[in-house]
């Protein structure tokens, strides 16, 4: 498995070499320092841990710095966002970086982030309900309606589509494209898009 941290910088368009026009998405992906590697013998598995997002030493507590320790005496910085790599087929060592060289034209890619939070919505925006007549006299216009017999079952069952929070939630978009890689901006272009608001943070990995 190999990935990188990154944010997500917005949607574009770009010409493909076969002529054909192409959304893609830029990712503004790394560098990220490696923190910690674990080993099968001492911690039960093999993984990579990165950081991302330089932080303030008065944004972390204390654990968080201890942990960092040994690649802020080399790199001299703190990282606020941290992932696992299980399995990372290259080797490392704590305090090299990873950049957006990792991956390559023509590769799939995964992208994992939160979603846009919509924040509490009705079931017409948040299920896509048609509601009821705007005209005639009717007073049942953007509401759920009936949720359940009165009597039988006499409760509403689990699962019912219901007003409620939408959005905010971690989605993962597999297989998309990756279009160009650019190392000099560290910028990751793929085609098609991904979930989150502009400046959020993305996961892009290859399992």
């Amino acid at each position: 498995m190999k990935g990188i941290l990154g944010k997500k910088i917005g949607m574009l368009q770009l010409w493909a070499e076969d002529g054909r026009k192409i959304g893609v998405t830029a990712l503004y992906a790394g560098p990220c320092s490696v923190l910690q590697i674990k080993k099968q013998d001492k911690d039960g598995y093999d993984a990579v841990q990165i950081g991302y997002s330089e932080s303030k030493e008065k944004h972390l507590s204390r654990a968080d710095m201890g942990h960092q320790k040994p690649s802020f005496e080399k790199n001299k910085a703190y990282y606020s966002k941290l992932i696992e790599l299980r399995n990372y087929a290259e080797n490392v060592q704590v305090g090299d970086y990873l950049d957006c060289t990792i991956f390559s034209a023509g590769d799939k890619v995964m992208v994992s982030a939160n979603s846009k939070g919509k924040g509490f919505q009705s079931v017409i925006k948040r299920h896509g309900f048609g509601g009821g007549k705007k005209s005639h006299g009717s007073t049942f216009h953007r509401e759920t309606g009936s949720v359940g017999a009165g009597n039988d079952p006499g409760r509403i069952h689990k699962g019912k589509r219901m007003p409620g929070r939408m959005g905010g939630k971690k989605i993962t978009v597999r297989n998309l494209k990756v279009f160009k890689v650019s190392p000099e901006d560290n910028l990751i272009l793929v085609e098609g898009s991904v979930p989150g608001a502009n400046g959020s943070p993305v996961f892009v990995y290859q399992l």
